[in-house]
């Protein structure tokens, strides 16, 4: 199971992340109570052996301040989260790094993996980052094939029950692991990797 833990903000996050066995790690680029700099996330991303993906997450800004954000922090992909259409990515591929669509599972919502030129799809809840839990059954109809993830409301006490419903390449976890908004519990961080894992 491939695991990603998202919104880390400092050197003793992304260590515990590490050593926890983290697949990936997300830092946060634009406006959030998870947001680090450009600068910080650079610093971070030193920390991280290169075995480690380190995903740049983006929400709200152009694809032209996706790609100077992606840049300045040094981050190994990208995640653009939100309504970003096709051309985004294609503007955003320039950057020769794997990118990650993260998206909210509506009706509407394309669960094709791939079908923005994205190497990962993530679906998580409707309010990113917000803990809410969401009704897997929704994905009975929907279920993607290839690699992507499941976030929205996962935490050390529930992941392996949704893995085992919703069957995901992986998972991505960020308010779970948290003891307060945007303060990561280094002891739910393990947690959430040992239970994703089973």
């Amino acid at each position: 199971m491939y695991v990603k833990l998202c919104g880390l903000r400092t050197a003793a996050d992304v260590a515990t992340a590490v050593d926890a066995g983290a697949d990936a790690i997300g830092v946060v680029l634009t406006a959030s109570p998870r947001q680090v700099s450009p600068e910080t996330a650079r610093a971070l991303v030193r920390e991280v052996p290169s075995d480690v993906l380190t995903v740049g997450v983006v929400l709200g800004v152009p694809a032209d301040e996706v790609v100077r954000l992606a840049r300045e922090s040094g981050v190994g992909a990208v995640q653009l989260h939100g309504a970003y259409p096709e051309s985004a990515f294609r503007e955003v591929a320039v950057l020769g790094v794997p990118l990650i669509r993260a998206v909210g599972l509506t009706p509407e919502t394309d669960v094709r993996v791939g079908a923005f030129g994205e190497d990962m799809l993530l679906l998580d809840s409707p309010v990113a980052g917000s803990g809410h839990r969401w009704d897997l059954s929704a994905l009975d109809g929907a279920r993607p094939e290839g690699k992507w993830l499941l976030a929205g409301g996962l935490g050390p006490d529930n992941v392996a029950e949704a893995v085992a419903r919703a069957r995901p390449w992986g998972v991505d976890v960020s308010s779970g692991i948290e003891s307060s908004r945007g303060v990561k519990d280094h002891g739910l961080m393990r947690a959430f990797v040992a239970a994703a894992r089973g």
